[in-house]
């Protein structure tokens, strides 16, 4: 099978196998012909609406299979399904919503306030229905009933707009990443022939989804386990102990986790007693892991682990350090990202965009047949990251002999203190492996004579105690000397968005009020 378009794929996976589980949610089941049933009921009541190719219509939603039946009804169209994130305020919203231009919006009863607030009045949308659950509006079932199934298609152009995800940022209001229908099938063509590289997916697998698809990494992973075939078990929203029960109960063989998730299901005091032997692979992925949870969660889970490297707009992964890279002689590699994938090409390049050789520090720009289409309606942010096809990612990192990336922090993260540059995720993942310590963010402070100086904010475990003398002593002989925090100031916890990203801008703006530049 060979689909180029989320449409295609969802028909073809339902004619080949129509009476296999799509999806497991609430302990209920879906077949691929009830999904693709479902979808074709929703996309005629759309058509009804008046949603055709490059129509948008928002999401509002914990996952569930309504919210996937949504997706592949837009897709049959030619629409573009804009997921929103449900953790934001109405206001929020109202942007990202009026940003869109969604004509139709669908949420969920659990957000049916905020949806109506965050679209009061809002210029060309037409449709508000509740997707799940009892509220005052228009029911999703009652909505589908009133048309047709569509029996035509809008299928057969890869480069068609397929979804519109928004990043968060630090800064400044979301972004809409626009990624074709492309974007979901080009990392499984640049793997066909080359399966050493990934973690093999077939039509057994059970794969365990509880990353929202609001993100490219939830989104992304669910899609995947669609194109093979597999059973995909949906959680609405993160829960330890309930990832740690589906992984038994449902018998998962592939899950895909952030680190602070396999933090939390690790702290999970049924853990130890959870049995993990269908468990084949572990993917993980979204921000920095230290390897001293790592290696524990290795241990504990006792199946081969998978990193996988990437930005909502080049499609997610672009890099992945293999199972193999884990273990045995090549263990140390664990502090790499990976690999780029076949078709994928990654360059380290300076400011002014000239590559630079191996071990330099410098950004990590990705060329990868999955890269977005832009951001909607930002054409100048557009040209100052995808560039002649080259996604600048923000990142700093460098790639070694063999071509594996490492990543060392966020470009605009760096602190340049008396002329050095210094890398904060390096000295968070020194600090991270203290025993009191539950989380740290370094960020750089103004200093009269070296320009800035690193400064730690840590977070301690309950319970447990250190002083500042303490993580400094700690760090001494695992960071040179000028990178180590010259202050350390605890709090109750770290500032994050509503995706989850540390939001160090908030951090560092007390030391910085009033002065003309935030860094030095």
């Amino acid at each position: 099978m060979d689909p180029q378009h989320l449409s295609a794929l969802l028909r073809e996976r339902a004619r080949l196998h129509p009476h296999s589980t799509a999806l497991t949610h609430d302990r209920r089941t879906i077949t691929y012909a009830e999904l693709l049933a479902g979808s074709l009921r929703a996309a005629g009541a759309l058509r009804e609406a008046g949603v055709g190719p490059g129509a948008r219509v928002a999401c509002l939603d914990k996952d569930s299979e309504r919210v996937y039946e949504l997706l592949f009804a837009c897709a049959h169209l030619g629409a573009v399904w804009v997921g929103l994130n449900w953790r934001l305020t109405a206001r929020e919203l109202r942007f990202v919503i009026a940003d869109s231009g969604a004509r139709c919006l669908f949420a969920g009863a659990e957000f049916w306030d905020k949806a109506r607030e965050a679209s009061h009045e809002l210029p060309g949308l037409d449709r508000l229905v509740v997707l799940r659950g009892a509220a005052d509006g228009a029911s999703y079932d009652e909505w589908c009933a009133s048309s047709a199934p569509i029996d035509a298609f809008v299928d057969s152009d890869r480069e068609q707009p397929a979804v519109q995800l928004y990043t968060s940022g630090t800064t400044g209001n979301p972004k809409g990443v626009l990624l074709a229908h492309r974007s979901f099938f080009a990392v499984i063509d640049a793997l066909r022939g080359a399966s050493d590289t990934w973690i093999g997916w077939n039509e057994r697998d059970v794969v365990l989804q509880c990353i929202p698809s609001f993100h490219i990494g939830g989104l992304w992973w669910a899609m995947v386990a669609l194109q093979h075939g597999a059973r995909l078990v949906v959680l609405p929203a993160f829960s330890g102990w309930q990832v740690l029960e589906a992984i038994e109960r449902e018998r998962v063989t592939k899950a895909c986790l952030v680190p602070a998730m396999i933090q939390t299901c690790l702290e999970e005091p049924g853990c130890a007693r959870t049995d993990f032997s269908s468990l084949g692979h572990l993917v993980y992925g979204g921000s920095p892991i230290p390897e001293p949870l790592l290696r524990r969660a290795m241990a504990t889970f006792g199946c081969a682990f998978a990193q996988i490297y990437g930005l909502t707009e080049t499609g997610n992964t672009a890099v992945c350090l293999r199972p193999a890279d884990h273990a045995g002689a090549r263990a140390e590699l664990v502090k790499a990202a990976g690999r780029p994938y076949p078709l994928v090409r990654i360059e380290i390049v300076d400011r002014d965009g000239r590559a630079l050789p191996a071990r330099a520090i410098g950004e990590i720009r990705i060329h990868s047949p999955a890269n977005m289409l832009g951001y909607w309606n930002q054409p100048a942010a557009t040209a100052a990251t995808l560039r002649d096809g080259w996604v600048h990612t923000g990142d700093a990192g460098y790639l070694d002999e063999e071509g594996y990336v490492y990543v060392c922090d966020r470009v605009k993260d760096m602190i340049i203190s008396a002329g050095e540059n210094i890398y904060p995720a390096e000295i968070e993942s020194v600090l991270a492996a203290h025993p009191a310590l539950l989380e740290v963010a370094v960020i750089g402070v103004p200093h009269a004579r070296w320009g800035e100086e690193v400064k730690a904010i840590a977070v301690l475990r309950e319970g447990a105690a250190a002083s500042a003398r303490e993580l400094l002593a700690f760090a001494r002989g695992k960071l040179a000397d000028f990178k180590l925090p010259r202050s350390v100031e605890f709090v109750e916890r770290l500032p994050r968005t509503p995706s989850g990203k540390l939001k160090k801008a908030e951090l560092r703006a007390p030391y910085w009020a009033g002065r003309e530049r935030q860094v030095n």
